[in-house]
């Protein structure tokens, strides 16, 4: 089957994930900037998980376009993927709502390191599917060190967030830095072959 129907429900789903966070943001009762004070940390966590959508969303896409066929194998390791990307809302307002207290920064680097896996999987998944079929993600994607080296970031900031979790935070910060640099590896793989 082609992708059309797996990158539309998946594109639904994270505009959901979206509208989900920004309802949660709530009026501040008071005309000043002081009201905004308190509501600064939620702010930041709402912030910093939209971005991080924001990504998966492009990086979700990119991966589609380089694919030419799915089967079922594909269809859940997309739907595992959705799962831990549907808990960001969650996490995001506990850890906004409790001002970075480390356990709720531990867990919402628990659902990004689980989020960056199942995109792994996904990922996997698909290069694995019917052999050559999507050899053009396979070449585009190659080692994926920036995959590897995310998860790497997640570990160690959710043992940090018991010491500091302002540490934590900022390796949160730094991934999605990362990730906000182009990775052109796909897009370039689709221009040579249209070539």
């Amino acid at each position: 089957m082609n992708t059309s129907r797996l990158e539309a429900f998946s594109d639904a789903v994270i505009a959901i994930l979206m509208t989900i966070m920004v309802l949660e943001l709530k009026i501040p009762h008071g005309s000043d900037i002081e009201a905004l004070r308190p509501m600064l940390p939620i702010f930041l966590t709402y912030v910093l998980s939209f971005i991080y959508l924001g990504i998966y969303w492009n990086n979700h896409h990119h991966m589609l376009q380089a694919t030419r066929r799915v089967n079922g194998k594909v269809l859940w390791a997309n739907m595992h993927l959705l799962f831990w990307l549907s808990l960001v809302p969650f996490v995001t307002g506990w850890m906004g709502e409790n001002h970075f207290a480390p356990i709720p920064t531990a867990v919402y680097g628990g659902i990004l390191l689980m989020a960056a896996i199942s995109y792994t999987i996904l990922q996997m998944t698909i290069v694995s599917h019917d052999g050559h079929e999507n050899e053009l993600l396979a070449a585009a994607v190659g080692r994926d060190l920036k995959g590897k080296i995310s998860i790497l970031l997640y570990l160690l900031a959710i043992g940090l967030a018991f010491w500091n979790q302002w540490i934590s935070d900022a390796l949160y910060a730094l991934v999605a830095i990362i990730w906000l640099v182009p990775d052109r590896r796909i897009e370039q793989s689709i221009k040579e072959v249209e070539e």
